[in-house]
């Protein structure tokens, strides 16, 4: 560490506030947005599902997952494994003291949580995809599987020094890593798990608590802005200009949602309106960081009119059991985001010299993002299946059916919710 490099206090003190407000995005937040949506007798699965996650996906990050990342010993050596992972230097937090300064001149050991926070919400968000019908030893061992051969590799290919990184594509706080990633393994999952013994196409389930729903509408959307404005590593401009457009994006979504969902369905419904704010939160992620309020408009009045179409016509026109719209809505809005980024990102933002988009001349860089979108969906699609695969063999995924029709959380975790 340089020595003339002073921690900076305001840049830290805002750090421990944005990895703290990540982690409230999983628990509580995708535990009872998620919670809510299912039925009654599944519940508690969801919520073990994410108390599981946080835990073991810590545990996996620091022992080994953090240095895989960002660690350099085989990249700067040229050993061929550097393609996938950044090196074993820093496993078990080797070398990292109290006094070692990451990016923002913050310890490095608040780095190490605040990433640590990205790792565990994004295997949290596939579990929408396959909730009321798989086992939680198979989703435990898939999650781990998942976490340790998908989000690492992603993870340093666009953060840590990687290859996606290095062609310039931009993913200010996880549009690909994140959402595209875990999106589309949702929907490998939803598929290959096949549909609920029960599931009606075209007729969801109807949610047991839509207040709980709201619940984790908010506490996603209070949790996005450690999300996307802590990503800067910088209580500075652009962590301002972050937030504010994170807020401008969610609220156009909620709106455009709320406002096709009326049309649609003849009702302004809370289960609309809260994915629609979640689908705008998705979609300006990769992009909070290079675009102004007009991209931030734009990117949230055009997601959820593509989410919507994906929820409701595409998901029962190919008759898949996406149980919560984990790839409709994380998915498609990741995809959307990452792309729109290529072309509303401006200068204006960015800095002189920095980065732009189709809008404003540079169609080079909306070719970067298409080309980062598509590795990211080929990457997680083939790797989420074969791991999907190995999983079954070993512990199997399905719950028999007995199971499934009594609910999880009697017969897995021997509790119900609420007491009669």
């Amino acid at each position: 560490m340089d020595t003339n490099i002073i921690l900076d206090t305001g840049n830290t003190a805002w750090m421990i506030v944005a990895t703290l407000l990540v982690l409230l995005m999983t628990i509580p937040g995708i535990a009872l947005f998620y919670g809510g949506l299912v039925r009654q007798k599944n519940v508690l699965s969801i919520i073990m599902q994410c108390m599981l996650i946080v835990c073991a996906v810590t545990i996996i990050w620091i022992a080994f997952g953090y240095s895989f990342v960002f660690g350099t010993d085989l990249m700067e050596s040229g050993n061929c494994w550097g393609f996938l992972i950044g090196g074993f230097d820093k496993v078990l937090l080797n070398g990292i003291t109290t006094g070692s300064l990451s990016a923002g001149n913050i310890p490095e050991l608040i780095f190490v949580l605040f990433q640590c926070m990205f790792a565990i919400i994004t295997p949290a968000l596939i579990l929408g995809a396959f909730a009321e019908r798989i086992k939680f030893s198979g989703f435990l061992l898939f999650t781990v599987l998942w976490s340790i051969l998908v989000y690492i590799p992603m993870a340093h290919w666009v953060w840590g020094g990687g290859f996606l990184q290095q062609m310039g594509a931009i993913d200010f706080a996880g549009g690909t890593v994140v959402h595209i990633n875990a999106g589309i393994s949702a929907l490998v999952m939803a598929i290959m798990a096949g549909k609920r013994s029960d599931y009606k196409i075209g007729h969801p389930m109807t949610p047991h608590n839509i207040t709980f729903v709201f619940l984790g509408t908010a506490f996603l959307w209070l949790g996005w802005f450690g999300f996307n404005a802590g990503s800067g590593l910088n209580a500075d401009g652009i962590a301002a200009n972050a937030f504010l457009v994170t807020h401008l994006a969610t609220c156009v979504a909620a709106l455009t949602w709320m406002a096709v969902d009326w049309i649609h369905n003849k009702k302004p419904t809370t289960v609309g309106a809260c994915t629609g704010a979640v689908s705008g939160l998705v979609a300006i992620t990769p992009a909070a960081g290079t675009v102004d309020i007009i991209g931030a408009f734009f990117i949230g009045l055009i997601t959820p009119l593509i989410c919507f179409y994906m929820v409701a016509v595409i998901k029962p026109r190919f008759k898949y059991d996406d149980t919560l719209d984990a790839f409709g809505v994380h998915g498609i809005g990741g995809i959307v985001g990452s792309i729109l980024t290529g072309v509303f990102a401006t200068q204006f933002i960015s800095g002189e010299g920095g980065v732009k988009g189709a809008l404003y001349g540079d169609w080079h860089q909306l070719w970067i993002q298409i080309i980062a979108t598509v590795i990211s969906i080929v990457f997680s699609a083939v790797m989420t299946y074969i791991l999907f695969k190995i999983t079954d063999r070993l512990v199997g995924i399905r719950v028999d059916k007995r199971v499934e029709e009594e609910g999880l959380d009697i017969y897995e975790h021997g509790e119900s919710a609420y007491s009669h």
